[in-house]
């Protein structure tokens, strides 16, 4: 049986990319590019002090001058721009593996289960993202490390909550049932029939979540409380910057363009992904 959609449907799904989904897919490319490369492409160790350059305009030398201390900007950022990837994309891996996971299996195990689990998420979930890293970090450390590991805890209440809507729903259709029957045990029937199907909401709730985690990541930086003090990362880059804003605005301008472009376009990609994942979307709400 072949299932026909309707119109406004069809004219969803064969829309394509639009260019804004384009040109942001292009942007986290050439960050990501850059990212990689940068060990090959950086003029000057991102640590090297020049006390005779402080403050120095873009120019030939240094393409987006120095900083208050004599380090190359263009350097830092290509450099940064490693640590900022990471710790951001890791602390959603975390929290994708920690919510899903726990979550999943505690719905699995029946009510008990499941009201002990989300009584412990929603405690976790009562404190803003910030402050809950910002005490967790305090007591694992400094460090990339930790850092991934506080965003994981924060925002795995964002992914638990999406799989227990998800999984209520799929729990009670035909297909469920009749693998039970069959004598398909808890854990069966959640990975082979259940996950599968909730797999979408889950993808669709990290592609939403990156850009958080990576805004994240800056302000515990921006704080002194991300990466290793030495680390040249974005928020660090903006911290350090920030008190010389008037001699040299290009020190804290470059940074922060980063993280709007970056963050900007992973929020595009992730309503692109949203959409993709629910072509039926804006026809329910048209009607």
């Amino acid at each position: 049986m072949t299932l026909a959609l309707p119109s406004e449907a069809r004219g969803t799904v064969r829309r394509g990319i639009s260019p804004r989904t384009a040109l942001a897919a292009l942007a986290l490319a050439l960050i990501v590019a850059l990212a990689l490369a940068a060990p090959l492409i950086a003029p000057f160790d991102p640590l090297d002090q020049d006390l005779l350059a402080l403050n120095m305009p873009p120019g030939p030398a240094h393409w987006l001058g120095t900083d208050h201390m004599g380090r190359d900007v263009f350097s830092r950022l290509v450099i940064g721009a490693r640590t900022t990837l990471i710790v951001g994309f890791g602390g959603a891996l975390v929290a994708f593996a920690l919510g899903a996971g726990f979550g999943l299996v505690a719905l699995s195990f029946g009510r008990w289960a499941e009201a002990a689990m989300f009584a412990v998420i929603d405690l976790v979930r009562a404190l803003p993202d910030v402050l809950l890293a910002l005490l967790l970090i305090v007591a694992l450390g400094a460090g990339a490390g930790p850092v991934v590991i506080a965003l994981g805890i924060a925002f795995a209440p964002f992914f638990a909550y999406v799989a227990r809507a998800t999984f209520h729903r799929e729990s009670v259709k035909d297909y469920v049932a009749a693998a039970r029957l069959f004598g398909g045990g808890r854990l069966h029937v959640l990975r082979l029939h259940l996950a599968p199907n909730l797999a979408g909401g889950l993808v669709t709730q990290a592609a939403i979540l990156l850009p958080r985690c990576v805004v994240t990541e800056s302000v515990l930086s921006f704080l002194g409380l991300g990466s290793s003090p030495d680390a040249p990362t974005w928020g660090r880059m903006v911290a350090d910057a920030s008190r010389y804003i008037e001699v040299s605005p290009h020190a804290i301008l470059a940074p922060v363009i980063a993280i709007i472009v970056l963050t900007l376009s992973l929020s595009i990609l992730g309503e692109a992904v949203r959409r993709g994942l629910d072509p039926l979307r804006e026809m329910r709400g048209g009607m």
